[in-house]
C-alpha cells in the first residue's frame, strides 16, 4: 500500500456512479488477475474511459496502490493504462513516468515526448565548458536526453527512478551550473557598485539599547553585528534578515535604521499592506520618538495636508524615517538623502521595486535589508537569495507563550467549536481558515463564504462572525481586519489572506480546515496569528476522516514542533522548492530537473565550478565563453538585473 506498482489483469466490470455531497461522477473498473482484485477509479475524463474499457479486456496498469475503502479491494486512482490483445505477451521495457501538467493522458504525453526526442535531441547544444564536463564526468546533452526519455531495456531502474543515472546527473548539473553562474554575476555586480559607508553609531543605537526593558537575544546581537559590518562597507548592502514570527526582526531593523539616520541619511520601512505598515509604526514609534527620531506614515490612505507635509519633509531630507507601503516608491515621492530601505519580504521585493527605490535616491545606491518571517532552509536560501547575504534569528525572546497544536478528524469537529466558544466566553477571539473562497462543483472542500453563514446559524450561533478573503478589495479587507483587531466581532472566517502578519494579541484560537491541503510552512505561518498576547494560543488542524496515514503523519510535525526552521526543512524535503516558495517569485529561472533537496551535493559542485569559471573570465567575454554566455542569457531571460554579461 502507498507504493507505485504495475499490474496485468482482465476487466470484469466497469460502472459509473456518483459520490460526495455534490454527487460527483466517478468511474469504477474492477481488474482481476490470478492473485486477486484491484479497483481502478477515475474522477475525470469519464466518458473517454467508459468508451475505452469493457469487460473481457486485458490491461497493463501502473499507479499508486491506495488502501481499500470499507470491504472493497485496494484502489488505483487515475492509473496509467495500456490495452493488450487476447494473447499478447507483456513486453519488458522501461517507460518514463511523467508528472502531468495537464489532463492529457500519460500515454499520449509519452508519445509526444518520444517524437520530440527523436526530432530534436541531437540539436540540443551542450553549453557546459568541455573541461568542466570532463572534471565532473558528465555526458553531452543529446545523449543525456535520449537516455532519460528513451532508456534501454537493460538500464538501471533504481538509478533512473531516483534521478541518479549518469544522464540525470548531467542534466541536473547543467541546470545548476547556469543557475549558480547567474547568481554569482548578480552578486559580483552588487559588490562592485559604489555605495555609502556608514560609520558605527555612537549615540542613537546606544540610547535605544539603554531604554529597552529587556536584553536582545544572542541571535539579534549577531544579526545586527553582520548588518553593521555591511553598512560600514563602501558598497550597497543586500541582506536578508529571516526569523520566525516573534523573533524580533523589527528591533534589529530599527537599529540598522538608526545607524543610517545618525550619519545624516534617511531610512524607509516598507510593508505589504496598510494595516501592517500601521502595525510597524505602532512598534517603532515608542522606541524612536524618545530619541528625537519622529517616524512618519505614508500609505495610500494618508491624504490631504498630512500627505503634503510627509512628501515635503521626505524630499527636503527633514524626515529621517518613513514607514509605509509601496506608496513609498510611487511617482511623486522623492527623498533628500535615502540611505536604507527595509522591506517586509511578503512584498516580493524584486528587481523592479529595487530600481524604483534607486530612482528616488538619485545617483546614490541604496542599502537594502529584506525581512522574511518564512524561515528558509539553508540550501534554498543559498539559491533563492544567492545574491543576498543571510542573517538568521533562530531564538525567540524570553516570555513568548508557545502555541499548542493538535490534529482533529472531521467527525470530532464539535470539540473544535467548543474550543472557539470557550475562547469567546473568556473575552478572546478566534480565526477559522478555509482553503477556498467559494464552494465548487469540482471539489468537496468547504469554503469560507458558505461556511460563515452555516456557522452563524448553527454551531457558533450567538457569536459575532465576519468574513475576509482575497477577492475583496484591499480597503474592504483592511476594514474587516481593523474591526477584528478592535474587538467588534468574535470569530474571523477567512482564507489564507490572514497569513501575512496581522497582529491581534487578543486572538487565542485558530482552526484550519482541510489542513491536508496546505504546506507545513504555510500552516506554521497561519498558526503564528495566535499566541501573540499574554494568553496561550491554540491551533486545531481539521482533516477529513478519510485522510491517508502519510498525509496525517506529515501534519504531526506541527504537533511536535513550533520551530519554524525545523518545519521549513521538513516542508522542503516533503514538497520540494517549487511549492515551498515558488521560484518565479524569487526572480529565478524555473527548475526542470534539479531538486534543491535531493541535489545539494551537485548544487555545491556547480557553485564551485561557476565561481572558478568567473574567476577566469569575470564578464564571460572570452571566446571559450561564447556558448556559455548565449545559454545564460536565454535561461535567465532578463532576470540578471544589474549583472553585466559580455
Amino acid at each position: 500500500m502507498g507504493e507505485e506498482a504495475t499490474a496485468v489483469g482482465e476487466v470484469t466490470r466497469a460502472r459509473e456512479g456518483r459520490v460526495g455531497r455534490h454527487g460527483r461522477r466517478i468511474l469504477e473498473v474492477v481488474l482481476r488477475d490470478p492473485g486477486g482484485v484491484l479497483l481502478l477509479v477515475w474522477f475525470h475524463q469519464i466518458p473517454y474511459f467508459s468508451r475505452r474499457l469493457s469487460p473481457g479486456q486485458r490491461l497493463v496498469v501502473h499507479g499508486k496502490v491506495e488502501p481499500p475503502l470499507g470491504a472493497a479491494a485496494p484502489r488505483m486512482i487515475h492509473p496509467e493504462i495500456e490495452t493488450l490483445g487476447p494473447d499478447e505477451p507483456v513486453a519488458a521495457r522501461v517507460l518514463p513516468v511523467y508528472e502531468k501538467p495537464t489532463e492529457m493522458h500519460v500515454g499520449a504525453m509519452r508519445r509526444i515526448v518520444h517524437a520530440a526526442v527523436e526530432e530534436f535531441a541531437d540539436r540540443a547544444p551542450s553549453a557546459l565548458p568541455a573541461e568542466v564536463a570532463a572534471r565532473q564526468r558528465l555526458v553531452d546533452l543529446p545523449r543525456a536526453l535520449r537516455h532519460v526519455h528513451c532508456p534501454a531495456p537493460e538500464a538501471d531502474l533504481e538509478a533512473l527512478g531516483g534521478s541518479r543515472s549518469l544522464a540525470h546527473r548531467s542534466l541536473i548539473f547543467d541546470e545548476l551550473f547556469f543557475l549558480q553562474l547567474g547568481l554569482a554575476l548578480r552578486r559580483s555586480a552588487a559588490g562592485q557598485e559604489p555605495g555609502t559607508a556608514f560609520p558605527r553609531s555612537t549615540r542613537l543605537v546606544l540610547a535605544l539599547r539603554a531604554r529597552l526593558p529587556f536584553r536582545p537575544t544572542g541571535a539579534q546581537e549577531r544579526a545586527f553585528t553582520e548588518i553593521e559590518e555591511d553598512l560600514a562597507r563602501p558598497h550597497p548592502m543586500r541582506r536578508l534578515l529571516q526569523g520566525d514570527v516573534g523573533s524580533g526582526k523589527t528591533l534589529v531593523a530599527l537599529l540598522a535604521a538608526l545607524t543610517v539616520i545618525e550619519a545624516g541619511d534617511q531610512a524607509v520601512l516598507m510593508a505589504p499592506t496598510e494595516l501592517l505598515a500601521e502595525q510597524h509604526l505602532e512598534t517603532v514609534r515608542p522606541l524612536a520618538e524618545p530619541l528625537g527620531v519622529e517616524p512618519v506614515l505614508l500609505t495610500g490612505a494618508v491624504k490631504g495636508r498630512a500627505r503634503r507635509a510627509a512628501l515635503a519633509g521626505l524630499g527636503a531630507g527633514r524626515i529621517p524615517l518613513a514607514v509605509g507601503t509601496h506608496a513609498l516608491i510611487q511617482e511623486g515621492v522623492t527623498f533628500g538623502r535615502l540611505g536604507l530601505a527595509i522591506v517586509d519580504e511578503q512584498h516580493r521585493f524584486g528587481v523592479l521595486q529595487r530600481a524604483a527605490l534607486q530612482r528616488q535616491a538619485g545617483e546614490r545606491a541604496v542599502d537594502v535589508l529584506v525581512m522574511s518571517a518564512t524561515p528558509i532552509p539553508r540550501t534554498l536560501a543559498l539559491t533563492l537569495y544567492g545574491d543576498l547575504a543571510v542573517s538568521t534569528l533562530d531564538e525567540l525572546p524570553p516570555g513568548r507563550t508557545p502555541i499548542t497544536t493538535r490534529l482533529c478528524r472531521e467527525s470530532r469537529r464539535h470539540e473544535v467549536y467548543a474550543r472557539i466558544r470557550e475562547a469567546a466566553a473568556t473575552g478572546h477571539q478566534a480565526y477559522i481558515v478555509y482553503p477556498l473562497v467559494e464552494e465548487s462543483e469540482k471539489s468537496s472542500l468547504r469554503a469560507a463564504s458558505t461556511m460563515v453563514h452555516e456557522l452563524a446559524a448553527g454551531p457558533l450561533a450567538g457569536l459575532r462572525l465576519d468574513l475576509v478573503h482575497g477577492r475583496m478589495k484591499a480597503d474592504e479587507k483592511d476594514g474587516v481586519m481593523r474591526r477584528f483587531k478592535a474587538g467588534e466581532f468574535d470569530v474571523l472566517v477567512s482564507t489564507t489572506v490572514i497569513e501575512v502578519g496581522i497582529d491581534v494579541p487578543n486572538a487565542t484560537a485558530i482552526v484550519i480546515e482541510h489542513a491536508e491541503r496546505f504546506g507545513l510552512a504555510q500552516l506554521h505561518q497561519l498558526r503564528g496569528r495566535v499566541g501573540r498576547g499574554q494568553a496561550p494560543g491554540h491551533c486545531c488542524l481539521v482533516v477529513p476522516d478519510w485522510t491517508g496515514e502519510e498525509a496525517y503523519q506529515r501534519l504531526t510535525t506541527l504537533e511536535r514542533s513550533t520551530d519554524g526552521f525545523y518545519i521549513a526543512e521538513a516542508d522542503l524535503a516533503l514538497r520540494g522548492p517549487g511549492d515551498f516558495l515558488g521560484t518565479r517569485q524569487a526572480g529565478l529561472p524555473p527548475f526542470r530537473v534539479a531538486s534543491l533537496v535531493r541535489d545539494t551535493a551537485l548544487l555545491r559542485a556547480a557553485r564551485d565550478e561557476a565561481l572558478a569559471w568567473l574567476a577566469r573570465d569575470p564578464d564571460l567575454s572570452a571566446p571559450e565563453s561564447e556558448t556559455v554566455r548565449a545559454v545564460l542569457r536565454h535561461r535567465w531571460k532578463g532576470r540578471l538585473g544589474l549583472a553585466q554579461v559580455g
